[in-house]
């Protein structure tokens, strides 16, 4: 089974480098890429991927209220939160717009892709 992931940051960079992490793994493919909240939630909608890594802070719609929209939806895949900034409010909004997990953008590549204990 192969775990499809929508990958949505503002910075294309940004996710360029979360593309070849994920699908240098043999069994996980980014099936999209947005570039703002708003995206992020028609695409999710749109491809169906089973996890959303999601950054706060972008244009037009943020992270946390992208979360929330998918979340209020029904359409809920795993959303992990990536950011670079390690505050408690933005952790605990994420996780009460219905974000499953939040990481910071400077974990090692293989934190990325590992499996949740």
């Amino acid at each position: 089974m192969t775990i499809r992931v929508l990958v949505a940051d503002d910075q294309a960079l940004v996710r360029a480098g979360f593309r070849m992490i994920i699908d240098a793994e043999g069994d996980m493919c980014v099936v999209a890429e947005a570039n703002d909240g708003r995206d992020a939630v028609e695409l999710t909608r749109r491809t169906a991927p089973q996890v959303v890594l999601m950054d706060i802070r972008m244009p037009n719609v943020d992270g946390i209220e992208a979360t929330r929209r998918l979340t209020a939806s029904g359409t809920v895949p795993r959303i992990i939160i990536l950011t670079t900034y390690d505050l408690d409010e933005y952790v605990f909004d994420a996780l009460t717009a219905g974000a499953s997990g939040f990481l910071l953008k400077d974990v090692p590549p293989e934190d990325l892709v590992r499996p949740s204990e």
